[in-house]
């Protein structure tokens, strides 16, 4: 996973958006590494949009990522996410969609990804329904130059799609878990991004 941070509102709007879905995609793929932790303690928190609805949900995570140590955020993922057997938190589309994994849902998703050309790389170890693996196909379709592929109306589909119908009440339990604290701010500002993109997705409907 790449490990990009919006910087600056001066970036096109479409550069931004890809951006934040490979800071989500990171994140949410595995504990970040040191180099994305300290990017992050020293990104500006008028990032990505100043004065917007985006600007407070950053600040918290930015402050987050400040107060904690490498280590503690490691730990905290982990603690969440991890773990032999059941996780405490999941972060797979299915489960939240249906109550299992690896269920219909799925099976729809892994259809809908061969439409684009798209296929899951063997060495990635997650479905294709987890929340960094949908976020790194959003960034494909806004960033790719393919543009009979990513293109807004392929970006609508798959959002409203895959993304939507579940990622809030992701977000929710990650907020609502005794343990999350770095993370219960990347979620915050999850759920904000994810209604800035709904909001723009309908206007275009």
């Amino acid at each position: 996973m790449n490990d990009p941070i919006p910087v600056s509102s001066a970036l096109d709007e479409e550069t931004a958006r890809a951006e934040v879905y490979g800071l989500l995609a990171a994140l949410y793929y595995a504990p970040p590494s040191a180099e994305l932790m300290a990017q992050l303690r020293v990104a500006v928190t008028e990032a990505p949009a100043a004065g917007g609805f985006l600007e407070e949900p950053w600040r918290e995570l930015v402050a987050a990522a400040r107060v904690q140590d490498d280590a503690s955020v490691v730990n905290e993922y982990d603690d969440l996410f991890g773990g032999v057997g059941k996780p405490e938190l999941y972060l797979f589309g299915s489960h939240f969609l249906s109550g299992f994994l690896n269920e219909k849902p799925l099976a729809q998703l892994r259809g809908d990804l061969a439409a684009l050309g798209l296929a899951r790389d063997e060495r990635m170890p997650e479905t294709e329904d987890h929340i960094a693996y949908l976020c790194e196909v959003m960034r494909f379709l806004i960033a790719g130059d393919d543009v009979s592929v990513s293109n807004l109306s392929q970006q609508q589909k798959f959002f409203t799609t895959h993304v939507q119908p579940w990622v809030n009440d992701m977000t929710d339990a990650i907020a609502a878990h005794p343990k999350a604290r770095f993370y219960a701010a990347l979620a915050g500002f999850t759920r904000a991004f994810v209604s800035v993109e709904t909001q723009g997705f309908d206007l275009l409907a």
